[in-house]
């Protein structure tokens, strides 16, 4: 997944997740810093949202279940995986993929998954703390073999 197959997984949300939220178009457009004509043009399909305002809305709506559903999981984590290549340290800690999520490989300390929505990779240690996420098997793969050397 690219930024542009994220915009467009995002664009077709705007009205549902609005709507979760019981918001008018005059507040969404506020809470993400766009005109209301921008918005209506979004929700019609006619114009893509971009990237700066897809960010926005992951951001401010993390926990909306219309995205959690979309991203199987939490909206920021593919995010960032689409943004920049993260580093081996612990980041949040997560429910231990118990949705959405295949165990694929597992070391005494690790264990290596994949999303089922998105098909992205991560790799979580026993206190389900996310380490490494990544669309690359062979990358999550070979940061697993990191890890577990460090043992």
């Amino acid at each position: 997944m690219d930024k542009a197959a994220f915009i467009t997984v995002i664009w077709d949300k705007f009205k549902l997740i609005r709507g979760e939220r019981n918001y008018t178009q005059e507040d969404m457009a506020e809470i993400l810093g766009i005109s209301k004509k921008t918005l209506v043009q979004i929700e019609k399909g006619r114009i893509s949202p971009g990237w700066t305002t897809s960010v926005a809305l992951c951001a401010i709506f993390r926990n909306s279940e219309i995205l959690q559903n979309s991203f199987g999981g939490d909206p920021l984590e593919v995010l960032e995986i689409v943004s920049h290549t993260s580093e081996l340290q612990p980041k949040e800690w997560t429910m231990g993929g118990k949705i959405w999520w295949v165990n694929l490989q597992e070391t005494s300390r690790y264990r290596l998954q994949q999303n089922m929505i998105t098909q992205h990779y991560r790799i979580l240690d026993n206190s389900n703390r996310r380490w490494f996420s990544t669309f690359d098997f062979e990358m999550a793969k070979s940061r697993l073999d990191i890890l577990s050397k460090a043992e």
